[in-house]
């Protein structure tokens, strides 16, 4: 008898333990959110950013494998937005506007903040009906700011599949006035498009309708340096008024997205001013009616309504 009540306790010890640990794996831990698609849902103050993810068709793109960088704005970042485009909501936007503006703050691998530089990265949004990606510029001189509207106020915030970065304000679909304004390279070249109040370059190339897309020869604030010399004048407001609008329109092209790819040697491109001559041979190259030779130093900064790339001789009128 004693044997058996002795089996019988074992028994019973054996039992509880069974129904401890059947119990415990029942009562498995909460999964903790790990996709960039699954920190979004969980962290308030992104409730916006996930509506519109969700009403875009993108939460799957950001739960998949990756990596990508997404600068994401927040709830107040998102109004702010709605509010300076005469959005009453989020539901207003239409949905393919909505994809790119998303697409807008999404580079694909994982970049940390500290492995950012100044300088241009693509975009996951898109030119129009193209596969062309659009630039972004970001500018490391004072933390980290994007296109000049849109700064990191947190960063680094790990996943998975790539990394987040807080952003205070939604980055819209830059223009071609967009990159001129944000990147400092081209500051002496925006203070000669706004210089007189008579001037409507600004508004011209701010436009996505007719007569975009641009092509945009920018010059570097050396080369508009260099001019001033060649011109022997003091600086930009020493150069008269006919002058500058007639030079500023040498360096438009209207109704053309043209890629570095599409230039051709000795192709003839007709500016808003005039026209110039670009050659391949050796480095791409635009010659102006007074055989001047402008070289091409950076290419391909794609925005919504055109594309620059940036030149580092100023292209003049012909003089003669």
């Amino acid at each position: 008898m004693k044997k058996i009540k002795f089996i019988s306790k074992l028994s019973l010890i054996a039992f509880a333990l069974f129904a401890i640990v059947s119990c415990d794996d029942d009562d498995d831990p909460v999964k903790q959110p790990e996709t960039i698609a699954e920190i979004a849902a969980a962290t308030p103050g992104f409730e916006t950013l996930v509506a519109a993810l969700d009403r875009a068709d993108l939460v799957v793109t950001l739960d998949s494998p990756g990596a990508f960088t997404v600068f994401a704005p927040t709830n107040t970042a998102f109004q702010a937005f709605l509010t300076a485009n005469n959005f009453a909501s989020l539901e207003a936007i239409p949905v393919d506007v909505l994809k790119q503006v998303l697409l807008n703050h999404v580079v694909a691998g994982k970049n940390v903040s500290s492995g950012l530089t100044t300088g241009y990265v693509n975009s996951l949004a898109t030119y129009g009906d193209t596969n062309l990606n659009l630039s972004m510029f970001i500018n490391t001189s004072n933390g980290v700011e994007i296109n000049g509207v849109s700064s990191v106020t947190t960063p680094d915030i790990d996943a998975t599949n790539g990394v987040i970065h807080i952003v205070d304000a939604v980055i819209g679909l830059p223009t071609v006035v967009t990159f001129a304004t944000a990147d400092p390279t081209f500051s002496t070249l925006v203070a000669a498009l706004t210089r007189e109040s008579s001037f409507t370059f600004v508004n011209t190339l701010s436009s996505t309708s007719t007569p975009a897309p641009f092509t945009v020869f920018a010059p570097t604030n050396t080369a508009f340096g260099n001019l001033l010399t060649e011109l022997e004048v003091a600086n930009l407001a020493a150069i008269p008024t006919a002058t500058l609008s007639a030079t500023l329109s040498m360096h438009v092209v209207a109704g053309a997205n043209v890629q570095s790819t599409a230039l051709t040697n000795n192709m003839t491109i007709t500016t808003l001013g005039g026209n110039i001559t670009a050659k391949t041979t050796g480095g791409a190259t635009l010659t102006d009616a007074n055989n001047r030779v402008s070289n091409i130093i950076a290419v391909n900064v794609q925005a919504v309504n055109g594309v620059i790339h940036a030149i580092d001789k100023v292209i003049l009128p012909n003089l003669q």
